[in-house]
Formats: C-alpha cells, structure tokens, sequence
C-alpha cells in the first residue's frame, strides 16, 4: 500500500468531539451538540461501563483455530474465514463491529511493527459483506497517532474497504471498569459501542515481554501513557485480557520483526513467515504468535500463565489441532 495512496472518505463516520465543534458554531452550538450527543448514545461520561463479553457459540465442528500461509495476506485472511464458517458465524446484520490493529508506530508496512494493512482491509471487507451496520477501525498509538495511522497504510486500507477509521484524537472517551485493581479508565468509545470486536495484532518481539501479540494489543483501548502499566505489566496485560473477549482473534505473522522492537525500522529486522493465524481462543493465539517469533514456551512471559489460569484459553495451541491451509496466488509484496 502505498504511502502517497488516495484516503477515500469513509461511508459512515462517528460522531466525534471534533466533528461536533465544528459544526456547532461557537460556543453556544457545541454545547447544544455535546449535549445531543449524549442523549443520542443514552450515556454520558460521568457514568462507568462494562465492557460486554463478544464472543459467540460456534458449532462444535467448527475448528477453533486455522493457520493459512500463502504470500497474499488478504488470501490468508479469506481462506481462514471460510474454514471457519465465512464471518458471518462472527458477525451479523445490524453489528457494530469495532476491527482493534496494532497500530503503534509510525512505520510502513514493511517495517512489520504495525498489523498489515491488506489483512485489516479483508476483514473490513469480510465484516462488510457480513451486514455488519457499521465497521470501525481504531486504536491508540504510541505517539504520534495520526501520522502513524497514514504511515502504517491502514488509514487509505480501511476507509477504501469500507470502515470508519477512527483516530484518538478525534474519539469521544467513556469511563470503563477494567478490574478491582486497575480501577477506572477512559477509554475510546468505539470499544463501548461495539457489540462485536476482532482483534487483529502482529506478532513481533518486545524487549519487555519477549514479543508482543493479542493479549498486549489490548493497551491501545485507552490513550494512557504505557510507562503506566510497567510496574505490573504482566498482570495489567492478563486482567486487560480478562476484560477485552474478542469475537475473533487474527494473528498476522505475514513478516515478522526479530529485534529492535516494538517500532523496528531496519527490513534488515524483518523475517518473512507469510503466515496468519484465526481462532477464538486469544491466550493460544499469543503462544502461536510467541512460537513465531522464536520464544520458547518455557521463555513465555507470565501473562500467558495467567490468563489460563484465568480460564481465557489455552498455551498448548497444538492441542487445539489447528488446521493448517496454504492459500494460493502470488499477492502483494511484504
């Protein structure tokens, strides 16, 4: 995708603070506007949410995990969808299905800091095809989020296919129970509105954790600095998990960054795998998306223990008997 590439507008577009600002005219119009905004969404932001569980009954023959390799990504991402029943097992007409990349850094695709953007758009497009009212694409950089967001490819990707992209910046925030411990956060509405989540990370590693995937994506729901979360980071990610139950996880190991993460910058960093994984169960999803990476599982971090423990999945993914698909055609180049 490249860099210069057009950035259609998207079909439907939220409601956001700026939006409002704008066309309040003044003072007097924006808090007329803020205030019909509230009422719109029935909740305001003195109030705290809960976050739904988003996941759904699947037949028993459906697999729970698919693994697809093939150099085309958004090939991958269709024949893992197919066998695992088409989206529309996941998604359903009048969804609002909020789509949660890795959008970290500001880098290229290339790069293989950020979730590519052929798969984000093939879920847009899955979702899409689904009935699936509304699709929004969002999360919270690092730093710079716009500039990330344009850089990363999945601005022009998502809005071409259809999604709302959602900045932070732009996002009104809601206060969300996370746990006893964590407390109270804002945290960027989309999440609150959801009624279905797909989480879409990229395995790569991280000096921290020893790599970084599904379970970790989930510190980009709120725009908090994440030197916050480092005096327990294992322990914030696993009670982050506990709260965020995605309909559906993909893991893109389409290239793999191998050191100087989690931003990268030397394709010299940059392993090819060609490989996606989709499944329902996020705590085998991190150990298979670890295992790419090159981390052992007696190397994994803590978080993983804990969140079996929790009851939110399962390390041993071979136990889940995945199946394993080769897509065809020669695709885009990584």
């Amino acid at each position: 995708m490249p860099d210069d590439a057009p950035k259609p507008a998207p079909r439907r577009r939220l409601i956001t603070r700026r939006r409002l600002l704008v066309a309040g005219g003044g003072l007097v119009g924006a808090a007329a506007a803020l205030v019909g905004y509230q009422q719109l969404l029935r909740f305001g932001r003195s109030g705290e949410k809960v976050i739904a569980d988003h996941r759904v009954q699947l037949p028993s023959t459906t697999p729970r995990m698919v693994i697809a390799r093939g150099r085309d990504p958004a090939l991958n991402v269709r024949a893992a969808l197919e066998r695992l029943g088409g989206m529309q097992r996941f998604v359903r007409p009048e969804d609002i299905v909020v789509i949660k990349p890795n959008i970290g850094w500001e880098r290229t695709p290339a790069q293989g800091a950020n979730t590519h953007p052929v798969i984000v758009a093939a879920l847009v497009r899955a979702c899409r095809d689904s009935g699936a009212r509304r699709v929004v694409v969002t999360d919270c950089p690092v730093r710079k989020s716009r500039a990330a967001f344009e850089r990363s490819g999945i601005l022009a990707a998502a809005r071409e296919a259809g999604a709302e992209v959602v900045i932070p910046e732009e996002s009104r925030l809601v206060k969300v129970v996370i746990s006893a411990r964590l407390g109270v956060w804002d945290v960027l509405e989309p999440f609150a509105l959801a009624t279905k989540i797909i989480n879409v990370p990229v395995a790569k590693r991280h000096p921290a954790l020893g790599y970084s995937c599904g379970m970790k994506n989930w510190l980009g729901i709120t725009n908090m600095l994440r030197l916050e979360f480092h005096n327990d980071l294992q322990r914030s990610i696993a009670e982050l998990a506990a709260l965020m139950r995605p309909t559906l996880t993909v893991v893109d190991a389409s290239r793999i960054l191998l050191a100087n993460s989690p931003d990268g910058g030397s394709l010299d960093d940059v392993k090819r795998l060609h490989a996606i994984a989709a499944g329902t169960d996020p705590v085998a999803m991190d150990a298979w998306g670890a295992e790419q990476t090159g981390v052992t599982r007696d190397a994994m971090p803590e978080f993983l223990a804990l969140t079996e423990r929790m009851g939110l999945g399962t390390r041993d993914w071979r136990g889940l008997q995945p199946e394993q698909l080769v897509s065809s055609g020669d695709g885009l180049p990584l």
